[in-house]
């Protein structure tokens, strides 16, 4: 059951959402991500600069002069958005918590998919699978669809990235577009992680989105601490002070942001940076402008 305060939340974000996701915005989505191919549309007068080839001659010999075939995308692609709502994500400093980044970016996503007459659905998921929205078309599954993004509650609290984009491979059988969101923050890439990515990045079109809060960057010199960790719930108190916690900690963060770079270009996965002090739409517009230079 959602509370007033938190559906009055998300209405409110709702709104919000769909507003950022203009024609501007979707026109770049869209042309980032092609259709499977081209439908004939209609006929229409030959005008000078057609091409030739697309003459229809049967329509001309008909009515005494040139007419052309005009083709339209045939899109309908299924949007798959896979969100990460392990512990981690309730650590925010700045604007907003890392949850409720990744609500936004996944809302905005489904506004700009629905808009081009795509299906969106979407995975929530930490060390499990906790909840499957099968893709759909219409505003009205957005809507359902956020709801479930920011209520939903999981059980556990740790993070299992292989198992969610294991549940996509098994379940999505056509070629679909995979936004992975999560905030990648594992001890280390293991084998199941890199089986798991480079079987999907082959299988469908996937993209990380990092999230990210710059408190996690370094560690303050703030004397002694008491720290939880989100995912496993184990206490210690530390002296962040200390010069060589704090180096240590600063080394560890470039280890990590270096084998989760070495992932993702192994795999052929692009990587979209948000921040929680940041905005969603600049770092999103900038990647969709990028694929359309690519292409």
């Amino acid at each position: 059951m959602i509370s007033p305060e938190l559906y009055t939340k998300i209405q409110k974000f709702h709104f919000k959402t769909r507003f950022l996701a203009d024609d501007l915005f979707a026109g770049h989505y869209e042309s980032a991500f092609k259709g499977k191919g081209m439908e004939f549309a209609e006929v229409r007068e030959y005008r000078p600069g057609d091409d030739v080839r697309d003459i229809d001659w049967n329509v001309t010999a008909r009515f005494g002069k040139p007419f052309v075939k005009v083709y339209s995308e045939e899109r309908e692609l299924t949007v798959m958005i896979l969100v990460d709502i392990s512990g981690s994500q309730r650590f925010g400093t700045r604007v907003r918590f890392k949850r409720e980044l990744a609500a936004e970016a996944a809302g905005l996503l489904s506004f700009v998919a629905v808009r081009t007459n795509d299906r969106v659905g979407a995975v929530l998921f930490s060390d499990q699978v906790h909840k499957f929205v099968p893709p759909r078309k219409g505003p009205g599954h957005v809507w359902s669809l956020i709801k479930e993004v920011f209520s939903h509650q999981a059980p556990t609290a740790g993070t299992d990235l292989a198992a969610a984009l294991d549940y996509v491979n098994r379940v999505i059988t056509r070629r679909a577009i995979v936004f992975l969101i999560s905030d990648f923050l594992l001890p280390s890439v293991d084998k199941n992680m890199k089986i798991a990515m480079g079987l999907c990045a082959k299988k469908h079109d996937l993209t990380a989105v990092r999230i990210t809060d710059p408190a996690e960057k370094s560690l303050p010199a703030a004397g002694l601490v008491r720290v939880t960790d989100p995912e496993t719930g184990s206490l210690a108190v530390a002296d962040f002070s200390s010069r060589r916690l704090r180096e240590l900690y600063a080394r560890e963060i470039q280890r990590r942001d270096a084998e989760f770079s070495e992932l993702a270009a192994r795999a052929g996965v692009d990587v979209v940076e948000l921040s929680t002090d940041g905005s969603v739409l600049k770092p999103l517009t900038a990647y969709f402008r990028k694929r359309e230079a690519r292409r």
